[in-house]
């Protein structure tokens, strides 16, 4: 198994076995163009692993070009291409088979050609080294194909995820984790219990997507968002936005991440209708919430943690006794009702938060890694 980025991949096809397809493929070829010339058209960048090699197993009379289309982002195909760049060989009543990677909408290939066809050759053909038939919508279907694969994104051997991985001599699958097996975390802690530096942490350690309802609610009150224009509409008339409408922001934004390994949810959920709705949307999706770790620190080293910061923060409200004795009662009548309804799961985590900054992470660690 490899890593790219934030996704995992298993091997797919081995290396032996491209080669042998390939060999095979030339051979198809040769024998189909028996005194004829070949102009050989391939499209980069995926195809330049796969085009150097077939072009070795060639007997016949042939050249190569290589053209680039701009049509592929991330793991979807736009199916776009805005033109083709670098064709300069003269395709007139010439023999071209267009050499791809991969063809699986078909979209992309169906653009490109049309556009060849316009040189009028006197055949046109499709060789591709993977071909996906269940998800392909174009019109030209592939003459010479290497492997028949599932919808599914690959890497290696000249195909990217986001340019990394071309260079690999294997073809690697996309390994689609197991949604139960999610890390999924509600971290709460008092103001001054080093929360954030804590998120940060596991985040790092673990992989996980950091979910705070305040960055999400201010996203999407400021990119005037549906749910945005929504809640700001209920904040402007000073009332609490219902809980349906900050689930609805949380929903959209958990469902951006593609195979995450697992969420820390930062602000949320405060109340047991909170937490229910949260359950329910999690089980929705096939997970669940895995653990809720409390930060616990005694009041007295509460404000002398927020009178530090102040110093350093420059921060008015983490100076204030009154402001800060409000903001920790204010997150132990919130943090109460919610520690019930995860200790009634099994759920609940209280951690030490007394000691080093590191001594405090390790206990952390300690916990997540016991389930």
């Amino acid at each position: 198994m490899i890593q790219l980025k934030d996704k995992f991949f298993d091997t797919f096809i081995t290396s032996d076995e491209i080669q042998t397809e390939i060999s095979a493929l030339g051979s198809q070829i040769n024998d189909d163009y028996t005194d004829k010339h070949i102009v050989f058209v391939a499209i980069l960048n995926g195809a330049f692993m796969f085009a150097s090699d077939l072009i070795k197993n060639i007997e016949v009379s042939c050249e190569i070009t290589f053209v680039k289309v701009s049509s592929y982002h991330g793991t979807e195909s736009t199916g776009r291409v805005d033109e083709i760049i670098g064709l300069t060989t003269k395709l007139r009543d010439k023999h071209v088979i267009i050499i791809e990677d991969i063809v699986d909408t078909g979209i992309t290939m169906d653009k490109i050609h049309k556009i060849m066809e316009l040189e009028r050759p006197a055949s046109l053909k499709i060789c591709t080294l993977l071909y996906k038939p269940s998800a392909h919508q174009g019109i030209h279907k592939p003459h010479y194909v290497g492997f028949s694969i599932p919808n599914a994104f690959v890497v290696g051997y000249g195909l990217d995820y986001d340019e990394l991985g071309r260079n690999l001599k294997e073809i690697y699958q996309v390994k689609e984790l197991n949604k139960e097996n999610m890390l999924n975390i509600v971290l709460f802690g008092p103001p001054g219990a080093g929360k954030g530096t804590q998120s940060e942490r596991i985040i790092e350690k673990f992989g996980l997507v950091h979910l705070s309802t305040g960055d999400i609610f201010r996203a999407n009150i400021k990119g005037e968002t549906e749910l945005g224009k929504l809640a700001k509409s209920y904040m402007d008339q000073g009332q609490l936005v219902p809980d349906s409408v900050t689930i609805d922001m949380l929903k959209s934004e958990v469902r951006k991440h593609e195979n995450p390994k697992g969420f820390i949810f930062d602000g949320f959920p405060r109340t047991n209708a909170q937490a229910q709705a949260l359950d329910n949307f999690l089980s929705e999706e096939g997970t669940s919430i895995s653990m809720m770790l409390a930060l616990d620190v005694p009041e007295e080293e509460l404000r002398i943690r927020l009178q530090k910061r102040a110093e350093v923060s420059g921060r008015v409200d983490d100076a204030n006794p009154e402001v800060i004795q409000k903001r920790i009662d204010v997150y132990i009548a919130e943090t109460m009702p919610v520690k019930s309804f995860y200790q009634a799961q099994g759920k609940f985590v209280k951690i030490d938060g007394l000691g080093t900054v590191d001594e405090i992470t390790d206990r952390l660690f300690e916990a997540i890694d016991k389930i």
